[in-house]
């Protein structure tokens, strides 16, 4: 399946997978630049690196085939292979992101509405049952076979 075909499956959950990319790289970036801040906003810039250190390793799951990681790590993250798990952990992810509005307002509140809108496309292919497919481009089922 290609990535066009993806995109018109029509499934929530590969809209959910890219839009989760989007977030690793936009936490990243906007945690970085934040945590310059000489104010509360060096926590959230944290959480915000911490977060999309963690979804690395959810949205692209041949990292874990290629990363020595531990056991107690691999098995958090396994967690997350229904819908509904990867929604519940945007959500957190982005209630901590919206939260950082009581200290001031900068640019992790665009990384709160992307961490916010991918784990809407998760609640709604839980709440459409559609079953999880994870992008063949990102290492889904098909490319991470094929590594062992």
């Amino acid at each position: 399946m290609t990535l066009a075909e993806e995109f018109r499956s029509r499934n929530f959950s590969i809209y959910g997978q890219w839009l989760g990319v989007l977030c690793i790289i936009l936490g990243f970036a906007l945690g970085i630049a934040n945590i310059f801040h000489f104010n509360a906003l060096i926590a959230f810039s944290i959480i915000l690196l911490a977060s999309s250190f963690i979804l690395i390793f959810i949205e692209i799951p041949l990292l874990l085939r290629i990363c020595p990681t531990s056991a107690k790590f691999d098995t958090f993250i396994r967690r997350f292979t229904t819908n509904y798990m990867r929604a519940a952990i945007y959500g957190v992810m982005s209630i901590a992101q919206w939260l950082s509005l009581i200290v001031d307002a900068s640019s992790l509140i665009a990384a709160a509405v992307v961490l916010a809108l991918a784990g809407l496309c998760y609640a709604l292919a839980g709440l459409k049952q559609q079953e999880f497919v994870g992008s063949k481009t990102l290492g889904g089922q098909g490319v991470a076979q094929m590594i062992v």
